[in-house]
């Protein structure tokens, strides 16, 4: 399978989003997706681009992404967060997925920074085995946490 790995361009947001809402649906979250690709272009081009995003493009075809952005540790310093790794249902096994987990490490280390960080969700063994594999930690002891804009504003009334 030929594909070529670059940074995201304007043109690719439609098929950046419908791979996001490909992601939901896997991960059993298939309303959750509430950006549009006007908040795309936003908050990831211009000089004060929010995020960062490689894509993987086979026959003309968008067929994977990988949306990482910068964050702050209290230990590390700046980390490279990757948000979404997704290749499409009918791409997977193709090394793309490779291909763009590479092209994110490779950028975390072009910044200079101290760690690359990303969630998985508990049940997708295959993406864990990968993850160790490649010499990540998979840290089982910690939980997500997260609050929700309607649990933000009811917290906030109280």
């Amino acid at each position: 399978m030929k594909f070529t790995i670059r940074k995201a361009e304007k043109k690719d947001l439609p098929q950046i989003l419908e791979l996001i809402q490909e992601l939901a649906t896997f991960e059993k979250e298939p309303d959750a997706v509430e950006i549009n690709v006007q908040d795309l272009e936003k908050f990831g081009f211009g000089t004060d681009a929010f995020y960062t995003c490689f894509v993987a493009e086979a026959n003309n075809r968008i067929e994977g992404i990988a949306l990482v952005y910068f964050r702050f540790s209290t230990w590390k310093g700046k980390v490279v967060h990757l948000e979404d790794l997704v290749v499409r249902q009918e791409m997977r096994g193709t090394g793309m997925g490779s291909a763009l987990y590479k092209k994110v490490i490779a950028y975390a280390l072009e910044q200079g920074v101290k760690r690359t960080e990303w969630v998985v969700l508990d049940w997708n063994t295959p993406a864990i085995e990968f993850y160790e594999r490649s010499g990540a930690k998979v840290l089982k002891n910690w939980h997500i946490v997260q609050m929700d804009e309607k649990a933000m504003k009811s917290y906030i009334e109280r």
